[in-house]
């Protein structure tokens, strides 16, 4: 009986796992990451000997599978932990939400597909561990540092969008766009609450909320080629990216989903005149149906650019698409009734007319804006 007990210890003892409270939380968002992550974690154990260390793997419901490997690895090693995110999606929002799971002092963010340098992580967490540095950037343009893996399209895309966030950056920053670093837990309880969230880039989102100048280092590690898996940058990244500054600049102001809103109901208005003119004066339908007809064709169009740009996270899908539809046709047909309403009480009151209609334009857009946001996206997601 004794025996079994010492057989049974000794085993549990010879599996690799914390021997305390981690001292640094490793958190890698991902989404079809499934032909990765084992490999990342074999990488994790080789650099990491001797410190305390999780890894937090933050899915956003891989199809692939990424979220039922990492718990088949984390069976056999208990440094490691599954997030899996149903129902939305972002990289920024995933490292927030793997951040806030940890108790770590320490925090790390790096990318699940290999193209970081991992090997760079012990000698991080020694400068932060220095006291002098709140943020340790791994950075591509600096000395001894490089991009090798980046294509040309991806190489000039960051390239652009390093320099259209120069405003909300330091000037001797050299990669803000890196996805690469990691911080002092309380730089990120200072800034979590403000966080926009949105988009990709988390360390550009960092920098811009802070309220203090952040003290911060860079250190240079050569970006990797992707070994499996493909880049999940496309033009709704960039979109996303576009957001965060907008979010970061006028958010106090303005909410950034407002915006793209505002922008997609623009395309709305060009959407409802062409199929106005088509109906009207081609096909020669009356003028009720055909503004009907073209009323129901926008509101439609622009609730599937929504879905798709400005609730990306929030996205509808299946039969939650039907519904989504229909309260977001509901709520804006109560939208333009208000618009009318508004338009015409400040024109009756000797407002000039032009004014009026902008009035109107406005009260509607709010009203659209704030009714689909609770009842079509959030809504749907609770």
């Amino acid at each position: 009986m004794g025996s079994t007990s010492i057989a049974v210890s000794q085993s549990e003892s010879s599996r690799p796992g914390l021997q305390s409270g981690a001292e640094l939380a490793i958190i890698v968002p991902t989404f079809n990451e499934a032909a990765n992550v084992g490999q990342l974690v074999d990488r994790l154990e080789s650099c990491l000997a001797g410190i305390e260390w999780e890894l937090i793997v933050v899915d956003d419901d891989s199809p692939d599978g990424t979220s039922a490997r990492v718990r088949e690895l984390a069976r056999d090693n208990p440094r490691l932990r599954c997030l899996q995110r149903i129902g939305r999606r972002g990289l920024s929002s995933a490292c927030i939400e793997g951040m806030l799971a940890t108790a770590a002092p320490y925090l790390a963010v790096m990318d699940g597909d290999l193209q970081h340098d991992e090997a760079l992580l012990p000698r991080m967490l020694d400068v932060l561990q220095g006291g002098q540095t709140d943020i340790v950037v791994g950075s591509r343009y600096v000395e001894g540092g490089g991009d090798a893996g980046l294509n040309a399209a991806r190489a000039g895309m960051s390239q652009f969008a390093t320099r259209v966030s120069r405003p909300l950056i330091p000037a001797d920053l050299q990669d803000p766009m890196s996805g690469f670093f990691m911080l002092r837990r309380e730089i990120f309880d200072a800034t979590v609450r403000d966080l926009s969230g949105i988009g990709f880039k988390i360390l550009l989102d960092i920098f811009a909320t802070s309220r203090e100048q952040l003290r911060f280092q860079e250190l240079p590690y050569e970006f990797r080629s992707r070994e499996a898996g493909e880049s999940k940058l496309d033009t709704q990244a960039l979109w996303d990216y576009g957001m965060l500054l907008l979010d970061k600049m006028f958010g106090r102001w303005i909410p950034a989903r407002f915006v793209s809103f505002m922008l997609v109901g623009g395309v709305g208005v060009f959407v409802h005149m062409a199929v106005l003119s088509l109906s009207l004066q081609v096909i020669g339908n009356t003028f009720l149906f055909s503004q009907a007809a073209a009323t129901l064709v926008a509101m439609t169009t622009n609730f599937i650019m929504n879905n798709l740009i400005t609730y990306r996270d929030l996205r509808l899908r299946g039969w939650g698409l039907l519904r989504g539809w229909l309260s977001f046709v509901l709520a804006c047909s109560i939208g333009a009734i208000a618009n009318v309403g508004v338009a015409q009480y400040l024109f009756e009151q000797q407002t000039a007319w032009a004014l009026a209609g902008l009035a109107g334009i406005l009260v509607g857009a709010v009203w659209n804006y704030v009714i689909t946001l609770v009842y079509t996206w959030r809504g749907a997601a609770r």
